[in-house]
């Protein structure tokens, strides 16, 4: 069907988020065990909270886990919209490839060496390719000539 191939990229980006999570599980679990964190006080005192009961190492998962929950929100509305208007081929679809490699690569960098200003750019990077999908719904959905 005619523009849906964008949302191969927007699978892919949930096949992703789906890795760190479990990423996040696999290390966050026996590092809490190991750390002897009691639960229940993490629940009831607002002053506990596992970043500070864990190793950062562990908790740069949790963090990338919640970052792939927020830009990325607007990558997959602006790739279904796209799709839905006959616009998730050819560039637009590129595009969604190119954000989707910066996101799994601003992963990478995050869950391994955390280097904030490599994280910066590639973040930047890849907001910047999610405003021209934006750009380009708007143009269509607005039927604006330019």
């Amino acid at each position: 069907m005619t523009g849906m191939e964008i949302l191969g990229p927007a699978v892919a980006l949930m096949i992703w988020t789906m890795i760190i999570w479990a990423w996040m599980y696999v290390t966050r679990i026996p590092a809490m065990t190991k750390a002897k964190v009691d639960v229940d006080r993490l629940v009831n005192d607002p002053q506990v909270s596992l970043d500070s009961e864990l190793p950062a190492e562990v908790q740069w998962k949790a963090h990338n886990y919640n970052h792939l929950h927020e830009a990325p929100t607007l990558f997959y509305a602006v790739a279904i919209v796209l799709a839905i208007i006959g616009h998730g081929d050819g560039m637009n679809a590129f595009l969604a490839w190119i954000y989707v490699g910066l996101r799994v690569v601003h992963s990478l960098v995050q869950v391994t060496a955390n280097k904030v200003m490599v994280r910066f750019v590639l973040f930047l990077l890849s907001s910047l390719v999610l405003i021209v999908l934006i750009f380009h719904a708007a143009v269509s959905i607005f039927d604006i000539h330019l």
